[in-house]
């Protein structure tokens, strides 16, 4: 369990990292727009990512 949840830590620093170190100015862009988006959508998109986040998980758990 505890590898499971290193190797998806893992992953997402690697995503996150690479964002950040192809992309610094266009990261920016992005953050001042979400700067803009009202709390309640961002919270929604929020919820949203979490649900497809465990949505793949399931699918790659039974699919393996």
């Amino acid at each position: 369990m505890l590898i499971h949840i290193a190797l998806a830590l893992g992953l997402v620093l690697v995503v996150e990292g690479l964002v950040l170190a192809l992309a610094p100015s266009r990261m920016e862009d992005i953050v001042k727009a979400l700067a803009d988006i009202p709390p309640e959508t961002r919270r929604g998109m929020g919820l949203a990512a979490v649900a497809l986040g465990v949505f793949f998980v399931w699918i790659a758990k039974g699919a393996f």
